[in-house]
This record gives structure tokens, sequence and C-alpha cells, in this order.
């Protein structure tokens, strides 16, 4: 599967990866647990269903407009790397909307506010890339 993303994310993913190549070992970290989501998104062939959940990639149930998945990696203390993703219909793309890289400090009180976040970052990413939907 193609991955694609809004520029906002593609900032914050350049940023990490400057500042773990100049030494930062959390911003490695971070990046280790970030490349490893983007690379299990890249694998998958078809978009997952409401069915077909793992321990690492779930539905978000508070999904409003556009449904959306959460990649994440078993429990470590010093991070928690959430991707927020959006799999649009017939695209053979995930979009990764919304990253958590302080999840771990943040709780779940990061999910309350994951659709109010994201359905605005799949809106940019549509416009950026004249995605339209097709019927």
């Amino acid at each position: 599967m193609d991955i694609d993303w809004p520029e906002d994310f593609g900032r914050w993913l350049d940023r990490l990866e400057d500042e773990a190549h100049a030494g930062d070992g959390h911003s490695r970290l971070l990046l280790a647990y970030t490349a490893r989501a983007l690379d299990q998104l890249r694998r998958r062939s078809d978009p997952p269903t409401p069915d077909s959940e793992t321990a690492t990639l779930r539905w978000v149930r508070q999904s409003r407009r556009y449904p959306l998945w959460r990649v994440s990696h078993a429990y470590d203390p010093r991070a928690a790397v959430r991707l927020i993703c959006w799999f649009p219909p017939g695209a053979g793309t995930v979009v990764v909307t919304l990253f958590a890289a302080d999840k771990a400090r943040s709780g779940d009180a990061f999910y309350d506010g994951v659709a109010a976040r994201a359905d605005p970052m799949i809106d940019q990413w549509k416009r950026e890339t004249a995605y339209e939907e097709k019927p």
C-alpha cells in the first residue's frame, strides 16, 4: 500500500529525523517506532475492516466523518507513538493524518480529540493531492 500524508506530518517527520541523526536518543526511539508503524502500513495489501483489527492496528471508534485507524506498538514506558490513519476508498493509499509521539504523557485524552483534529488534516490532504472520492 502506498503511504501519503499532509505537509504537517512530513515536517514533523523531517524534524524527528534531523534530531535523531544529531544524536538525540529519544528522537531515535520515536523514529524507530514511527518507521515500524509506516512499514506495517506499507505491507498491507488492503484497507482494514472493523473485524480485522489486530493488537497494533485498531479502528478509532471516536472517528466522525472518516473511518480512522490507529497504529501502535507494544507498551514502552519511554514513549507511546500512535499514528492515526485514513484509507481513502479505492485509492490503494493510506493517509497518515495525525501522530502522537508523547501519548505516554497525555494518556487516553489523546483519543478524545482525534476526530476533530484528523478530519481537517484529511481535508487538507485531499486539497493537496486533488483527491476525489469515486462513487
